[in-house]
């Protein structure tokens, strides 16, 4: 096999994992797609289907899916999927970390308030790391249609000549970033957000309201996104304002889904227990709450994900964020 169709390796087959599988397949080269379940890797290898996370999509033959993390060993690039809190204990049993190692989930771990590039640096020091990130749902990517993220690379143009052509596709665009900080942060804090505009949606508050939500936490995003040492401009792009953007606008977006059904007065607990795919957004609230007072960052709308989150009723969450002092709209919030 050539350099150029060298196999990659995908670890997690969710519904994002199996869709960059399937994109990453399109060109001919072997793609190796870990999965958790022993049912899902039959599936996928027998009837080229993935009926828990992906049911839409028929797979490609060039696909191989494996339950054992060994088979992933021979890939140079591999792209990490699996849901952010458990990052850090899947990359530690590889046994041999990759060349290039590109972080595909948005969120910060909790109990640590690590990002993901600062997880895995730790659990594969061996590996070039990489962040994929920006407005993707998973059935569009896996259905070919047009995509555009950035890859925001810590080895910079040297890493991401290696990558990027490995994974570009026609219909899969990437845009070169070296901001590994303002890529991830940007996909963390949307998650919060899209809970917050599901809210907006399930109280039904109206169009009005979810624009300027959207307006008012991305003003939050950027504050963040600053005392962490991320760049405007990074958070101004693919991986910030329009993931932003796509997942505060649909139901396809886990996040917005919770909240919308927080809004319209379901339990956070019989939530969180029904869902088997993962909204990243719910792990990241606590934890991002925390790290913004630790750093005097006001992130109000965070904070009632939060609340929301722990119960408090959405009516009287919204209330108090509408009753908050008057102020101008581009003064450092406190």
């Amino acid at each position: 096999m050539s350099a150029a169709k060298a196999a990659i390796g995908v670890i997690g087959a969710g519904a994002w994992g199996t869709a960059l599988a399937q994109m990453l397949a399109s060109d001919g080269r072997e793609v190796m797609l870990w999965a958790l379940e022993p049912e899902l890797v039959a599936e996928i290898n027998t009837v080229r289907r993935n009926s828990l996370y992906l049911p839409s999509v028929t797979l490609a033959a060039n696909i191989r899916a494996t339950g054992n993390l060994a088979d992933i060993a021979h890939c140079d690039t591999v792209l990490a999927v699996t849901p952010a809190q458990h990052l850090a204990r899947v990359l530690a049993r590889l046994a041999r970390p990759p060349r290039d190692l590109v972080l595909c989930s948005k969120g910060i771990e909790a109990g640590t308030g690590r990002l993901m590039n600062h997880v895995a640096a730790e659990a594969a020091p061996d590996s070039a790391v990489a962040v994929l990130s920006g407005p993707t749902f998973a059935h569009e990517v896996a259905a070919g249609l047009p995509t555009a993220v950035t890859l925001a690379c810590s080895g910079g143009d040297e890493q991401w000549a290696r990558i990027a052509p490995q994974i570009a596709r026609p219909n899969f665009r990437p845009y070169y970033s070296d901001d590994v900080t303002g890529a991830e942060i940007g996909g963390a804090v949307k998650n919060v957000l899209a809970i917050a505009c599901g809210v907006v949606d399930g109280l039904q508050l109206g169009q009005n309201a979810r624009a300027a939500l959207i307006a008012r936490g991305y003003a939050e995003m950027l504050r963040f996104g600053e005392a962490l040492g991320a760049r405007a401009e990074t958070l101004a792009g693919l991986c910030g304002l329009g993931d932003l953007v796509l997942t505060c606008s649909s139901t396809s977006s886990r996040n917005f889904s919770l909240g919308k059904a927080l809004g319209e007065g379901h339990s956070p607990e019989a939530l969180m227990a029904d869902r088997r795919t993962v909204a990243e957004g719910a792990h990241t609230a606590p934890v991002l709450t925390e790290l913004a007072l630790r750093r005097g960052v006001a992130m109000p709308i965070v904070a009632a994900v939060y609340r929301l989150l722990g119960g408090a009723p959405a009516n009287e969450i919204v209330s108090e964020l509408l009753a908050r002092p008057l102020r101008a709209e581009q003064e450092p919030a406190t």
